[in-house]
């Protein structure tokens, strides 16, 4: 502890109130003088709250004193002390005398690591202060060098930079080119954009083919077409040739040539199957005559049996013609005018293929027009799609235009800025060294309170003062360095004594590695002598509140003890106060003694 904060801290003790803002550091240097050191010596090591008056007592000592009335004097004072008990033996004086002599001891050593200290700070600094000096003669040549390096390499990046903004504006003039509107006059060889592409042959091109689709469509679906299908109906469904369904105008001839037809067809066909019958039957008769007149001939005696057989083959005959009677009066007039009603279908589906072959005919035509309307619209979608991606692209390159156009503005109101800036008379080199800080320059008076510490106003503030705190501030961003590496090495061996520590501890705790172990023998023997020292002093502290108890009782009973404490404390606290109290009661005394 060093001999600051020994200060404060009785300070403290005392019951100083502001004791708790002071810091030992700034009362270090009160004890390298050699006047206060003896006495702040003995202040730290005997002053106690005991030494110090409370302000009932300084107020009784001002009213006594204010009293004019007589202290006690030396023979009185004698009187009084031998009334008191002997002080502590000479061995108590030499062990205090021994103890302060060790803290004195101990306040010197400190005092000298603090010079030791302090000393090899200032070496530090001195040797860092030559070293720097060094360093600027070393460095005022390399600056001069960097100076002319960077001046060429200026030199080099301004004509680099001018390279550059003459081919900036090439390209601009030649963009500008490419957007500018040309003169009627003029003959564009190649054009690069397609706003510019004369649409003359193909708005041409595309009005011939629609004259032509147009005369087309005329020919073939208005007048060529009803040329087509003139003479022919259009209606699609089956005809029924029955008397019933021809009632229509449009439908009466051809039903009356269809029954012609028929009627015809019928008739023929009636006779067909007749003729075909006849000759059937004279055919079989033939076969049967030259079948049977062989046996005829051979056999004349059998002419009752073949009598009685034509007899029954007439019966047989009359059967079958009753049979062919009924055919020809019942199924095959039905059969023949089905046959006569399935007469017109080659001919409805002719005129049915006629008329599908003119709807095909008509389709196909159809087809050839859309395609073609198809093609139309195809080539023009995809030039209005080719004029909607230029015209994106148009007003991109606008926006970054504009983009462009905002940011050289900003940045030539930057360099206008800059250049009022620079031409500032005050930021001219002159030939004169300056050792003020001019008051219009701004950024070196802000860098000046940026570094000053004391943030005191000053009359002249100079460049010397802003190098040396410059200098300062470089001084204590390394120590802070070092501090920072030994900090960090600091750390780094408390966390391997940590690591250690906690191992030890995991040890002691866990001797079989299984159950832990909360405290040791020897550490429960400790407590248990605490324990005993700990009820041993509640025990004391019980009797001495209690002996405090019965004297308070006694000082509150008799006044002559209560008078005796005071004249004690006086004794050993205040001896003027002592004094005016011993004459006053002798004063007392010898008034009532008179009377």
């Amino acid at each position: 502890m060093s001999c600051g904060d020994r200060f404060v801290q009785t300070l403290g003790k005392i019951g100083y109130p502001k004791a708790s803002k002071l810091e030992g550091e700034d009362f270090d240097w009160l004890f390298e003088t050699t006047h206060f050191k003896s006495f702040l010596d003995w202040f730290c090591v005997s002053v106690t709250e005991q030494n110090v008056v409370s302000e009932e007592k300084l107020q009784a000592f001002n009213d006594l004193k204010g009293s004019e009335r007589a202290v006690l004097d030396e023979t009185a004072l004698n009187e009084v002390m031998k009334t008191c008990k002997p002080s502590s033996s000479k061995d108590a004086l030499e062990e205090m005398s021994r103890e302060q002599l060790e803290e004195e001891l101990h306040t010197l050593q400190t005092l000298r690591r603090l010079h030791l200290k302090r000393r090899n700070k200032l070496q530090m600094m001195a040797s860092a202060n030559v070293n720097s000096c060094l360093k600027f003669k070393g460095k005022e040549d390399e600056e001069a060098k960097s100076l002319k390096e960077t001046l060429s390499v200026t030199q080099v990046t301004s004509n680099k930079l001018n390279h550059e903004l003459q081919t900036v504006v090439d390209g601009i003039q030649k963009l500008m080119a490419f957007y500018a509107p040309h003169e009627k006059g003029t003959k564009v060889s190649s054009p690069i954009f397609l706003f510019k592409v004369l649409l003359d042959k193909y708005l041409s091109c595309e009005e011939q083919s629609t004259t032509a689709l147009t005369q087309f469509t005329k020919e073939h679906f208005f007048e060529g077409f009803s040329k087509c299908i003139k003479g022919s109906d259009n209606d699609f469904q089956l005809v029924q040739l029955d008397r019933n369904t021809c009632d229509d105008s449009a439908l009466e001839n051809k039903c009356k040539e269809m029954m012609r037809l028929q009627l015809a067809y019928i008739t023929a066909k009636h006779k067909l199957i007749q003729a075909k019958a006849k000759h059937g039957s004279l055919k079989v008769g033939l076969k049967w005559v030259e079948s049977n007149s062989s046996v005829m001939q051979s056999k004349a005696s059998h002419k009752d049996k073949l009598k009685v057989r034509i007899s029954s083959l007439k019966e047989e005959t009359s059967q079958i013609e009753n049979r062919i009677d009924a055919i020809k009066r019942d199924t095959l007039p039905e059969l023949v005018q089905v046959s006569a009603q399935l007469l017109n279908m080659p001919i409805v589906k002719g005129d049915y293929d006629l008329q599908i072959a003119r709807y095909n005919l008509y389709t196909s035509r159809q087809d050839i027009v859309c395609n073609h309307l198809m093609k139309q619209k195809a080539s023009y979608e995809l030039l209005q799609l080719g004029y909607e991606l230029e015209l994106m692209k148009h007003r991109n390159v606008n926006r970054q235009l504009e983009a462009l156009i905002q940011e050289l503005k900003q940045s030539a109101e930057k360099l206008e800025t800059r250049l009022t800036m620079m031409s500032d008379v005050t930021l001219l080199s002159s030939t004169t060294a300056r050792t003020n800080i001019d008051s219009n320059d701004k950024a070196t008076h802000g860098l000046f309170q940026i570094l000053d510490e004391d943030h005191m106003q000053k009359l002249f503030r100079t460049y010397n003062i802003l190098e040396s705190m410059a200098q300062k501030l470089s001084q204590d961003i390394t120590s802070l360095k070092d501090q920072l590496a030994v900090s960090e090495q600091e750390k780094s061996i408390f966390i391997s004594k940590l690591e250690t520590n906690l191992k030890a501890i995991q040890n002691d705790m866990y001797l079989d590695k299984s159950e832990l172990m909360l405290h040791t023998p020897e550490l429960s023997a400790n407590f248990q002598n605490l324990n005993y020292h700990l009820d041993k002093l509640n025990r004391i502290l019980l009797e001495v509140v209690e002996d405090l108890a019965v004297k308070r009782k006694i000082l509150q009973s008799s006044k002559f003890d209560r008078l005796e404490k005071q004249l004690y404390v006086y004794f050993f606290q205040n001896e003027d106060l002592l004094k005016t109290i011993v004459e006053n009661l002798e004063s007392q005394a010898d008034i009532k003694s008179s009377s």
